[in-house]
């Protein structure tokens, strides 16, 4: 009553200065409250870290609410992840939101996981990106593991991907490597070059034709495709704050997936009615994987009812997520031996004494080579097309790995990248030696020694291994075989005194697939 009745009546400018304090005031004794409030919420947090955390792997202290967020490098994931190993260990922990992470950066963590414990983590993740691209999960490559997801595994293994349907598309393969070699000449652009040919080979072999030729549906085939592959990695608010899901609309990203989704939709409704036409001509009547779908669906045999959409999702595994594993292990093979011209000229060599002067190499070559197929395994190990696989753990208990409970839906990240290059594996981890891979009798060991093994895991492991390994090891051999039997290879005109190490850098990209940050200039001459 008083302070009102002597703001009435004194000086304006007492009245202006005390309105100023008693606001100053306010704020002061808000900001205190706030930071009360926050303080207390970060002590109660501690102190749930710690109660909870006794039964998780070490990691890094995260933040409130967020996590480990802000400490990831989305650019180079998994180098970050290979650095926190070398922290905490070969199993760490992170918290992203509310999505707990459990990392595995060693062959036998991995071991552990994905062969002791496969049933717990043989599921993926539900991403929104990648859940949406494939129709809500019923596809083979992101679909959660039960029933369905068996069942689609089963198609691809027995009827896609066989060794008799890999043989099968031989004919293919041969003639795709032809005219990317015939097109060869002077300064090429080899990231382009490989890439090209990985798309051409996947659509022959899904709906027999290729887009190489057609300028407008190559390019609109890119586009979606890059776009797609961009979708499936970006954050969604959705997968670790399901509370503000609601901003992955405000943002855009739900507009751009719905959009993708939907181009793409259209692109398999068109290729699906191409090949139920009765008019359709093709090629010495030989069948596409898009064929061989429509058949097993009209036949009903499999376990799965197949419908339409299924198929469209198993053709987006193809095109999104197997369009450039064939061209990444393609450019970083050659990015290696371009590092490392003694391994080069050894492998050329091989290759040049055995082919003689037939002119190409077949596959039927490719059993000879062992050298060659040391170097492509070398590859594999140094430079995983998929540097990282992605796991959720489903069982309705908690999981014990090495000692450590690890609590159902926990995602769990294993760095591919990080095992290949373990130091308790590999002599020398970090040098390109395709000789480790060779035999005491010259010959080449079978990969699944070192896969079975989880001392490298290019091609995934357990339950969800990859079954289209077998073709895109077989393409990639066959493709790097006839680049270096076709030509010399050199770097352009650089500086004097430079070398390949000071001209070609081996930086990634981010995504699903790792793929160069600088296209791979290199010049190609026809050997004397």
């Amino acid at each position: 009553h008083y302070y009102l009745d002597f703001l009435v009546h004194a000086n304006p400018i007492y009245t202006y200065v005390l309105v100023i304090i008693s606001t100053m005031l306010f704020q002061f004794i808000f900001l205190l409250l706030i930071t009360t409030l926050t303080f207390c919420t970060l002590i109660r947090h501690t102190k749930m870290s710690k109660k909870t955390r006794t039964n998780n792997p070490p990691g890094p202290p995260g933040l409130p609410f967020i996590g480990n967020l802000l400490q990831f490098d989305k650019a180079k994931p998994h180098i970050y992840l290979f650095h926190l190993a070398k922290k905490y260990g070969p199993l760490a922990f992170l918290k992203h939101g509310s999505t707990p992470i459990l990392v595995v950066s060693s062959p036998r963590m991995a071991k552990l996981v994905l062969k002791n414990h496969d049933l717990a983590f043989c599921s993926r993740p539900p991403v929104l990106g990648q859940q949406k691209l494939a129709y809500d999960g019923i596809d083979m490559a992101f679909s959660p593991y039960n029933h369905h997801y068996k069942a689609m595994r089963k198609v691809c293994v027995l009827h896609l991907f066989s060794p008799k349907q890999v043989h099968y598309f031989r004919p293919v393969r041969e003639d795709e490597i032809c005219r990317m070699i015939s097109k060869i000449s002077g300064l090429v652009n080899l990231s382009d070059v490989a890439m090209s040919l990985a798309s051409n080979l996947i659509c022959r072999v899904a709906f027999g034709r290729r887009y190489d030729e057609d300028e407008f549906e190559k390019m609109r085939f890119d586009r979606l495709v890059i776009e797609a592959q961009a979708l499936m990695v970006s954050f969604y608010f959705s997968d670790h704050f399901p509370a503000v899901g609601w901003l992955d609309k405000v943002s855009g990203l739900l507009g751009r997936l719905r959009k993708n989704c939907k181009e793409l939709d259209v692109f398999y409704e068109q290729l699906i009615d191409e090949h139920l036409n009765p008019a359709r001509q093709t090629p010495a009547g030989r069948q596409d994987i898009i064929d061989l779908m429509i058949q097993l669906k009209d036949q009903n045999t499999s376990s799965l009812d197949l419908s339409w959409d299924h198929i469209k999702a198993l053709l987006m595994n193809l095109f999104v997520a197997g369009t450039d594993t064939v061209a990444a292990a393609v450019i970083w093979a050659m990015t290696g031996l371009m590092l490392n011209p003694a391994v080069m000229k050894k492998a050329q060599t091989e290759i040049r004494q055995f082919i003689g002067e037939k002119g190409k190499v077949d596959e039927d070559d490719i059993k000879n080579l062992p050298y060659l197929k040391a170097v492509v395994l070398e590859t594999l190990r140094l430079y995983p097309p998929a540097p990282l696989l992605f796991r959720t753990q489903i069982l309705d208990e908690d999981c014990v790995v090495d000692g450590y409970k690890i609590k159902p839906g926990t995602s769990v990240i294993i760095n591919g990248w990080a095992i290949g290059r373990d130091p308790e594996t590999w002599q020398d981890p970090e040098e390109f030696q395709p000789e480790r891979f060779m035999t005491s009798n010259g010959g080449v060991v079978d990969v699944s020694d070192k896969t079975g093994e989880f001392e490298m895991i290019p091609f995934g492991g357990g339950r969800r291994g990859c079954p289209g390994m077998g073709m895109g090891l077989i393409s990639a051999e066959l493709a790097l075989a006839n680049l270096l039997y076709s030509f010399d290879w050199a770097l352009p005109a650089v500086a004097p005194g430079s070398n390949a190490q000071d001209v070609i850098d081996t930086v990634a990209l981010p995504g699903l697939t790792t793929h160069k940050k600088s296209p791979l200039l290199l010049v190609a001459t026809t050997p004397a």
